[in-house]
């Protein structure tokens, strides 16, 4: 009669968890917030002077967009934009639109985390172990960081590679 005795360790919390770490966020999540919040006011501060008929400001504050989520070095980060609107009513000129420069509309992850992809793929990290060995610096499933995304990644990077080897370097002798 064989009998099994199965122990199954533990897997080593992720650092994104500890007390420390979730002050670092919320306090990112706050700085964050009050820079969008700077950058709305010097647009609309810009615009103030542009007036309807009646003297009603034509680019108002128009609430946030959806928050989103941004991978960063201290884990994943909940954002609201903030929106403006052109209350114009010819539709002849473009609308004023509101765009930040701290936060692109498609931005999911900082430069940082994608500095940090290709570090970890050069230290041997292959595609299959990418979300694994990610999750204990980003988080569960390690989100927008798929094996697709890196196979995409890692075509990006060749193309990268090639052009660099391939200019030409004889002026700078």
């Amino acid at each position: 009669m064989t009998k099994d005795n199965v122990i199954e360790f533990k897997k080593p919390e992720r650092f994104i968890d500890d007390p420390i770490t979730d002050v670092l966020r919320t306090g990112a999540r706050k700085l964050l917030a009050e820079a969008l919040e700077a950058e709305i006011e010097g647009f609309l501060a810009q615009y103030r002077d542009l007036r309807d008929n009646q003297d009603h400001q034509m680019v108002v504050r128009n609430g946030y967009l959806p928050e989103r989520q941004i991978q960063t070095g201290i884990g994943p980060v909940a954002v609201k934009a903030p929106r403006a609107r052109d209350r114009q009513p010819d539709h002849e000129s473009r609308p004023i639109r509101f765009a930040s420069s701290l936060l692109p509309p498609y931005l999911r992850k900082t430069r940082s985390m994608e500095e940090l992809i290709p570090w970890l793929y050069l230290k041997g990290v292959s595609t299959s172990d990418f979300t694994e060995a990610l999750a204990a610096l980003v988080g569960k499933d390690a989100p927008g960081l798929s094996a697709p995304t890196i196979s995409r990644l890692k075509i990006i990077w060749q193309e990268d590679l090639d052009k660099c080897q391939k200019r030409d370097l004889s002026h700078k002798r």
